[in-house]
C-alpha cells in the first residue's frame, strides 16, 4: 500500500485519527474557545441548544484537511530517511513550530483575535501533527 515511499493507509489512519483527536479536543475546550472567539454568552447557549448548526461543510473540510496534511507531512518524513515514530513526532512538531503556530500568530495578531485562542487553536494543530507524526512514523514506509 505504498507509492513513492507514502504508505497511503498510515496516511488515511492519520487523517482520521487527527480528526477524532480535533472532535475530543473541541467537545472539551468548547466553552473557553466561545468565550476567546468572542461568543456572547447568548450566542453560547444557543450553540448548547443546537441552535447555531455549521452543517456538514466544515466537517468535510475538516476531514479533507486532514487528509491533505497526513499526506504532505508523511512526504516530509519519509524525506528526511528514517521513518520512525520518533522521526514523525520530531518532524510533526517542526512543522507546527515553522508553519503552523507561525502562520495563525500573524492571522490572529492582525485580525484582531484574543491571544486565547491562538492557545486553544494552536494546541489543537500541535496535537494533530503529533499524533498524524506517530502514526505515519509506527506504519514505516
Amino acid at each position: 500500500m505504498t507509492f513513492a515511499g507514502i504508505n497511503y493507509l498510515a496516511v488515511v489512519i492519520a487523517a482520521l485519527a487527527g480528526f477524532g483527536f480535533g472532535a475530543v479536543y473541541y467537545i472539551t475546550l468548547s466553552r473557553p474557545w466561545m468565550t476567546a472567539m468572542g461568543w456572547s454568552s447568548e450566542q453560547q447557549a444557543a450553540h448548547a441548544e443546537g441552535e447555531i448548526n455549521p452543517g456538514k461543510t466544515p466537517f468535510v473540510i475538516s476531514i479533507v484537511a486532514n487528509l491533505v496534511m497526513a499526506w504532505v507531512l508523511a512526504g516530509v518524513i519519509g524525506h528526511m530517511g528514517m521513518v520512525t515514530v520518533r522521526s514523525g513526532l520530531i518532524s510533526g512538531a517542526f512543522v507546527w513550530l515553522g508553519f503552523v503556530i507561525t502562520t495563525m500568530s500573524v492571522n490572529y495578531g492582525f485580525g484582531g483575535r484574543q491571544p486565547m485562542l491562538t492557545v486553544i487553536d494552536g494546541g489543537h494543530w500541535l496535537g494533530v501533527l503529533l499524533i498524524m507524526g506517530a502514526v505515519v512514523g509506527a506504519f514505516g514506509v
